[in-house]
Formats: structure tokens, sequence, C-alpha cells
């Protein structure tokens, strides 16, 4: 049965009982759209972390592995500065010493791009955390005690991280002879 329009006083149609109401425009956002708009805050700040945690762990892998070529460049290094010490009796015009001073200014120069620096040097105060004592030596105005008389084998910084710890003589004051009485017990 076909439901008819009834008129109203005014004259003008009415909307069947049965009919539903139309709807307003959505005005207010609901809680669905709270609960999308919470999600979406909420991916976008994990997308971001995730973001900063992957630049991080490329950046600590690329450290990683120049850490890994300066250590094994290091030996290369240390021979190369022998080599150059053992020339430097030669007149400083000679061709092989100005080689040498030449390479030794071009590693110097590719250590310190690369972040590289030492953690020992002579008269310095021994620290146990970059330098590893390997011999002892007496203590003296020039090396008061627990001063570094003699790097070994120079040690390396890496970014602040310790890349090979030196091997170094640490000087020691010499300890007094506990005191011996020469009376025999009673």
């Amino acid at each position: 049965m076909p439901e008819e329009e009834v008129e109203t006083q005014e004259g003008e149609p009415r909307a069947p009982a049965s009919a539903p109401a139309p709807r307003a425009p959505p005005t207010e956002t609901g809680p669905a759209e709270e609960d999308w708009a919470t999600r979406y805050k909420y991916l976008l700040a994990d997308f971001e972390n995730y973001r900063r945690r992957s630049e991080r762990d490329r950046e600590s892998i690329s450290r990683q592995a120049r850490a890994a070529i300066v250590r094994e460049l290091l030996p290369i290094v240390e021979t190369f500065r022998a080599a150059r010490e053992a020339v430097g009796s030669l007149p400083p015009d000679s061709p092989l010493r100005k080689g040498l001073d030449l390479l030794d200014r071009e590693w110097t120069t590719f250590m310190k791009h690369e972040g590289v620096e030492p953690v020992a040097v002579a008269g310095r105060p021994f620290s146990p955390t970059e330098q590893e004592a390997v011999g002892e030596a007496p203590a003296s105005e020039e090396h008061p005690d627990g001063s570094i008389v003699e790097v070994v084998q120079q040690g390396y910084r890496f970014f602040g991280g310790l890349l090979r710890p030196a091997k170094v003589i640490v000087a020691r004051a010499s300890e007094p002879l506990p005191a011996t009485s020469n009376q025999e017990p009673m």
C-alpha cells in the first residue's frame, strides 16, 4: 500500500511518517573519526622514530666499516713511520727523505680526516682506560710517578671510541723498603 502524502495546514506536502528523516551533514567528528585521527598521529610518530633509528643504524654501520679499514691500515702506517725514522740521518735535501716526509704528511692528513687520534704521549699521566702498561721505569723530574715514560705501541681513538689501546712504559717511584730492626726477638 502506497503511503500518501499528507498536507500540512500551510498547504505544503509532508513526507510520509514511515520515510526516514533526511540526515544533516556531519559537522562534528564522532568517535570513529577521532579514532582515525589518533591512529594517524601515532603512525606518523612511529614512522618518524623508525626513520631516525634507521639513520642512526646506517651511520653506525658506516663508522664500524671505516674503523675496520683504519684498524687494518695501522700496521702499515706504523711500519712507514719506523722507516721514516730510520732515514732521519739522511741530509734534509735527500730525495728519499723529502718523499717520506711528504708521505708522512699525507698519512697524518688522512688519519685526521678519518677522526683518528693518538691516545698516548710521553710525559702525560697514565690512563688505564686507553693505555696498557707493559713495563715500569724509575720516576724522575722529567717523568713523575704515574706518567708515561715511553710509548711502545701507539693506541688510537676513533670518533670518541677506542680503536686500539696504547702500550706504554709507566714511571714508578721506588718504594721505600720497610724498616727492619736489628734486634733479636727475646
